[in-house]
This record gives C-alpha cells, structure tokens and sequence, in this order.
C-alpha cells in the first residue's frame, strides 16, 4: 500500500485586511474524512506542518465526535517538520483546507518545494477548499505558476462571501488562482465537486472532502497496478 503525506496548516489565526486576527486552524472534517477513507483502505498517512508544530482544528468547523477522532491520531501529535520532508519518499501529497493555509502555506517556500517535486515528479498532488492556497507560491521548472493552464476546483469567493469574511480577506483564493492562470471550474456553493486534472486533484469546500480523498485513492490505485 502506499504512504500519503498531510500537510497540514500550522496557524492558529488569519490576519485579516483590517488587522484582525481571525482564530483558525485547519478543517475538521476535511482532515478526517480523507484519513479515515486512507486508513480503511489500508495507507498509511503521515502528518507535517510548518516547524512541526502541533496543528489545531478551526473552531467553527469541529462537530459531535470530531475531538476524539482528531485525539486518537497519535501522528498529528508530533507532525514531522516540513522543511524536512524528502517529497520523493511519499506516494501522494494531500492538503487539507481551513483559513490556516491562507495564513502560512500560501507563502511557505518549504511546501512549495514538496508540491513541485510532486508534481513534476507524477505522483498524486491533492487539495481541497482553503488548502489551495498552498498552490500559490509554487512555479514549475520554467518558472510558470504551477496551475496556470491547470483545470482545479478551490473555495469560492461566493462561499467566502456567504461565510461572511471575503470583505476583510486580505486576498481572495479563487480569483488569486485566476490570477495565476488556472481554469478554476466552480460549483454551485457547498456543493460536492471534485476536479481531477492528471495527478492534480483538488475540492472545493469541506462537503467535498470524501470525493476528493477516494479520486485520491483510485489515483493510488492506479498507481500501484502501473508498477505491478
């Protein structure tokens, strides 16, 4: 089987356009729901944030059960630091969302590095809603915007919007990667959509974490029959 690596955010906060420091972390479900589909089909999953500090779930996104569940990964207890990781040892990469990546990983040179070698490398690269912004600093070897000319799917600003926070963002994530080029396919808002391009693989909000997380499973599969 294969070892999928979570890079997870490492904020506990978003500094708004106005100063304000707005209390986050990653999303609850869009970190369980995809380790728990992982691990029942039978990978392994290990965790790295920035500086391997423990992550926290946002707040607003914990649900009835969601502390044990997290509690019970004794792996996101002591994730592995990220300016460590060999990308080369890992079957596929996969980025959880929550305000926290708009924080850190959009700006994270390290896990810039983790997604090229990735990519280029043809091994699966997964992200959904806000851990698409980890996306925005990587360029390819020809110093292109990795996703320009890239069909992906992200967290709208029509939900950004509709959650109340796209007037103090100090960016915007779906128009950031318009900017960069992507052919960003939307949804309707809150609705399950998964978009797989190649070996890229992104959702669009949390209620997309499970289609995303089994796209990411028969890319693993697929993989595995290729070196068979």
């Amino acid at each position: 089987m294969s070892t999928v690596l979570f890079v997870v955010t490492g904020a506990r906060t978003w500094t708004l356009a106005d100063g304000t420091e707005h209390p986050t972390g990653y999303w609850a479900e869009e970190l369980l729901a995809p380790y728990d589909l992982l691990t029942e089909a039978g990978h392994d999953v290990a965790f790295a944030t920035p500086g391997g500090v423990v992550p926290v779930a946002d707040p607003g996104s914990l649900r009835d059960g969601d502390a044990e569940a997290i509690a019970a990964i004794d792996a996101l207890r002591a994730p592995l630091v990220l300016a460590d990781i060999d990308a080369s040892a890992y079957d596929a990469v996969y980025y959880p969302g929550g305000h926290g990546p708009m924080q850190d990983l959009a700006v994270d040179a390290d896990s810039a590095a983790v997604i090229a070698e990735t990519v280029a490398a043809g091994r699966p690269l997964v992200a959904v809603c806000h851990g698409l912004a980890a996306l925005l600093p990587v360029t390819t070897a020809t110093a292109e915007p990795l996703v320009s000319g890239r069909r992906i799917t992200a967290f709208t600003d029509e939900e950004e919007r509709i959650g109340g926070l796209a007037d103090r963002a100090p960016f915007l994530l779906e128009s950031s990667l318009r900017t960069l080029g992507a052919d960003v396919v939307v949804a309707d808002p809150w609705s399950e959509h998964t978009v797989v391009d190649g070996t890229l693989i992104t959702g669009q909000n949390p209620q997309s974490s499970a289609s995303t997380a089994r796209a990411l499973i028969a890319a693993l599969s697929e993989g595995e029959d290729a070196r068979a």
